[in-house]
């Protein structure tokens, strides 16, 4: 049985919609990509930004509220034609709610505490349950009137690659017609905190697989499918995971486990690396992601091109395997043949095996299958292949 991405609504720092998305992919500019002290006072950063304004939520109880699931709606706006039409055909206890977050309501729950810091309470506008995980879903189905099942994954930054593969198994099990399936993060003080105690992150725009990579850009955006039986424009045509659980934070060198996710993925799909036409990267631009994981590549997709998206997107962490499927998608159905460019410094590491990176303006007719790379905290890995 084979598994489709129908009708994506995505936004982030490239842009707000399908059509200004693929504009600024493939032209390799990010409006959103920009140095703030937002989120670090006295201390700018850069970050992958959305500057949209979004939907009010006052519809919803308070514990749905927060900025997180406003741009989910927002996102989710792009296809509402599409899933009212879905909605008309299918009962509401078979459609399900999958996605992927690691943020939530943080925002929020940062804002009270500061308040409750000041005035001795917390605001009359905030809830606990705004910054449960499982909020999105439950928005999600609670906006639409759906009664499939509905969850969240949060396990990093694999989290919404994750839910695109959760959906395919709700579909081959039988448990669902359809699927809503993505994910959504926002930016907040306790990420780009976090991170920067890791001593991973880097002030200037970030710079994969360069000798002289600092680390990541955080950023924030969302990305929503209707995953289905129905015949489509691209298809989830395979996935693999695996968890090598080598540390809390670091991936393993030797690669082992992100070799036997992308294998996994290409089995399922029934292909040879010879069949990708290209790779979107994890490429987060630390020292240890971009060593492993260029090891794994050299081996097992040798020659494909090959560039990380991050530089345009900032690290979107929970949101970044739909996010990047959807980059992937749009790389699939671009009339053009054009492929996402890679951008760095164009200084390589020496200690790292070379890559094929795709350079600006770079075309390819013949481009009929991506994979798409996403490895977490904790040795958490998984690929995706998607096929035109």
């Amino acid at each position: 049985m084979k598994t489709y991405l129908n009708h994506l609504g995505v936004i982030c720092a490239l842009g707000d919609g399908v059509a200004a998305v693929r504009e600024q992919l493939f032209a390799g500019t990010s409006p959103g990509m920009r140095s703030t002290e937002q989120y670090s006072p006295c201390h700018p950063r850069t970050l992958g930004l959305v500057d949209a304004e979004l939907p009010a939520l006052d519809h919803h109880p308070m514990q749905l509220r927060s900025r997180n699931n406003a741009l989910l709606l927002h996102a989710l706006e792009q296809i509402r034609p599409a899933v009212e039409a879905l909605k008309a055909k299918t009962p509401a206890h078979r459609i399900a709610v999958i996605l992927g977050t690691s943020t939530t309501g943080m925002a929020e729950s940062e804002e009270a505490h500061q308040f409750q810091c000041q005035e001795g309470r917390f605001p009359e506008r905030f809830h606990y349950a705004q910054q449960e995980l499982g909020s999105p879903a439950r928005f999600l189905s609670a906006e639409l009137g759906v009664t499939g099942p509905a969850y969240v994954i949060s396990t990093a930054c694999t989290s919404s690659a994750k839910a695109l593969a959760s959906a395919a198994r709700l579909l081959q099990a039988g448990l669902a017609d359809a699927v809503l399936a993505g994910g959504v993060d926002t930016l907040c003080r306790f990420t780009v905190a976090g991170f920067a105690a890791l001593e991973s992150i880097d002030d200037a725009p970030c710079n994969p697989f360069s000798a002289n990579r600092r680390g990541i850009n955080i950023g924030e955006g969302a990305a929503l499918f209707i995953v289905s039986r129905e015949s489509g424009p691209v298809c989830l045509a395979g996935w693999g995971e695996s968890s090598d659980g080598h540390h809390i934070s670091a991936p393993d060198p030797s690669a082992n486990g992100a070799k036997l996710a992308i294998g996994k993925a290409l089995q399922r799909a029934r292909l040879a690396a010879a069949d990708i036409g290209y790779i979107n990267l994890h490429g987060t631009a630390t020292q240890q992601n971009d060593a492993m994981e260029s090891r794994a590549v050299a081996e097992l997709l040798p020659g494909v091109p090959a560039s990380s998206t991050k530089p345009l997107t900032g690290h979107t962490l929970g949101a970044a395997g739909a996010i990047e499927a959807g980059l992937c998608w749009l790389t699939l159905t671009d009339q053009a043949g054009r492929l996402p460019p890679h951008h760095w410094d164009g200084v390589p590491d020496p200690a790292l095996p070379a890559l094929p990176f795709v350079a600006p303006g770079s075309t390819s007719s013949t481009v009929r299958a991506v994979i798409s790379n996403s490895f977490a905290f904790g040795g958490n890995n998984i690929a995706l292949v998607l096929t035109r």
